[in-house]
C-alpha cells in the first residue's frame, strides 16, 4: 500500500451515507468493517492480507480510519489512527489484535454501545470482545447489495481492469500455438496486463489451461486441435475483470467447433435484447437456456453469468439458484458455453456488460474469433 487513495474520498463519502441510511431501520450505534475490499470501498485506501486494516462509522455518520504503520492520505474518514504492524521491518503476527485495540478510543468515545454492526463472516473475536456486551448484528449482506451500484471511481478502475483484458487477447492470439507451454503464456498474458494497468495487479484470475474446461496453467504444451479457453481476471487496483475468449491452438478450429461457437456468439444477442433494469435474471438464464439446448453440438449446464467488483462473483447472479433483479449502474459478466468431447473440451465466450437505463453497455468489445 503507497498511501494513495485508490478510490474518489468524496465518492467514499457517499457510500458511507448510504451505507448509513441504508442500516438505518437496524438502529445501529455504531459500524466496524475489517474486510479489505470493504475498508477500500468505504474510505479509499486498501492493504493486502498482511494487514488488519479497520473502519468505524458511528451513527452521526463520523468515520474512523485505523491503518497499518502510517495515515493514508486523502482517506475519507474524519479520524485516522495506526498501529504498528511491523517491528524492525518485520511484520507482526497478531495483526488485528494490534488494530482492533487502535480502535478503543474511539469506540469508548461513543459511550456504552448497544448494537454494532459488523461483517460475521470476517469479524475476529478481538473485536468482539472490546465491544463487551454490545448486540451484533450482521452487515455483511447490506454491505454487499450497496456494491451492486458501481460509481464513476469504480467505474473508472473496472474499465482499466478490462482494458488490460483486451491487450492479454492481443498478446495471446500472436503466442498460442501448438508447443508454446501454458505456463509461458501465462506469463506473458501478465505481463501485458501489468504494462496495461502501469502497476503491479491484485489479482490475476482464471484460467489458463488448454484443452480442459478451466483451471490454472501447468508445465504442459498446447496441442494442435485443441481449444484454449483464456478466462482472465486481472484485478486492478481491487476491481476485477472478468471474460473469456476461447482459441484453436493450431489457429484451425473443425466445422464442428465453429458451428459451436456461432451458436454461444447467438447468446449475447439474446442477453443483450432482454438485459434492462428491472429484469429478473432467471428469466435471462431460460432463454439463453433454450437457445443452448438447441445447439447441433455440445451441451450446456453452468451459469450465466454474475456481477464483478471488489469481488470477481459478485450480485447480481444470472443464475436460477439465486433470483435476482437486475439494476442499473451493475457491472456483469455473462458467459455462455457449449462443452462436449466432441468438441475438445468446449467453447467459453464472456464478456463484461455495464447496465444502463436503457440497456447494456459492451465495456469488452474484443474478437471473439477462434482464431
Amino acid at each position: 500500500m503507497d498511501g494513495k487513495p485508490w478510490l474518489d474520498p468524496a465518492a467514499c463519502r457517499q457510500r458511507q451515507r448510504r451505507l448509513l441510511e441504508r442500516l438505518a431501520p437496524l438502529d445501529l450505534d455504531a459500524v466496524l468493517v475489517v474486510l479489505p475490499e470493504h475498508v477500500q470501498y468505504l474510505t479509499g485506501p486498501r492493504w493486502d492480507w498482511r494487514f488488519a486494516p479497520l473502519v468505524g462509522l458511528d451513527a452521526a455518520g463520523s468515520a474512523l480510519l485505523v491503518c497499518p504503520d502510517r495515515p493514508a492520505p486523502l482517506a475519507a474518514a474524519d479520524e485516522i489512527v495506526t498501529y504498528e504492524a511491523k517491528w524492525r521491518s518485520t511484520l507482526r503476527m497478531d495483526q488485528r489484535q494490534a488494530s482492533a485495540a487502535a480502535a478503543a478510543g474511539w469506540l469508548a468515545a461513543r459511550g456504552p454501545l448497544r448494537r454494532v454492526g459488523v461483517e460475521w463472516s470476517a469479524c475476529p473475536p478481538h473485536v468482539g470482545r472490546m465491544l463487551g456486551a454490545a448486540e451484533l448484528v450482521d452487515i455483511e449482506p447490506h454491505l454487499v447489495e450497496a456494491r451492486r451500484r458501481k460509481d464513476p471511481d469504480e467505474l473508472a478502475l473496472l474499465r482499466q481492469a478490462i482494458a488490460a483484458t483486451g491487450e492479454m487477447y492481443r498478446v495471446a492470439r500472436e503466442i498460442v500455438r501448438p508447443g508454446v507451454c501454458e505456463l509461458d503464456v501465462f506469463s506473458a498474458l501478465q505481463a501485458a496486463a501489468v504494462r496495461s494497468c502501469g502497476e503491479m495487479l491484485t489479482g490475476t484470475g482464471n484460467d489458463y489451461a488448454s484443452g480442459l474446461r478451466g483451471g490454472p496453467p501447468r508445465p504442459l504444451d498446447c496441442r494442435a486441435g485443441d481449444l484454449f479457453i483464456l478466462d482472465l481476471g486481472p484485478a486492478f487496483r481491487g476491481y476485477f475483470a472478468d471474460n473469456a475468449r476461447t482459441l484453436a491452438v493450431d489457429g484451425r478450429p473443425t466445422d464442428r467447433q465453429l458451428a459451436a461457437w456461432e451458436h454461444v456468439c447467438g447468446a449475447f444477442g439474446i442477453v443483450e435484447r432482454m438485459a434492462r433494469p428491472g429484469v429478473r435474471c432467471r428469466d435471462i438464464y431460460a432463454a439463453v437456456q433454450e437457445w443452448l439446448a438447441a445447439a447441433p453440438v455440445g451441451s450446456w449446464s453452468s451459469h450465466l453469468g454474475h456481477g464483478i467488483g471488489l469481488f470477481v462473483h459478485e450480485p447480481p447472479h444470472l443464475n436460477p439458484a439465486w433470483d435476482d433483479t437486475l439494476a442499473e449502474g451493475e457491472v456483469i459478466a455473462v458467459e455462455p458455453a457449449l462443452y462436449g468431447a466432441g468438441l475438445d473440451c468446449g467453447i467459453r465466450l464472456e464478456n463484461d456488460y455495464l447496465v444502463t437505463a436503457d440497456g447494456l453497455e459492451l465495456l469488452s468489445p474484443f474478437p471473439l474469433g477462434l482464431a
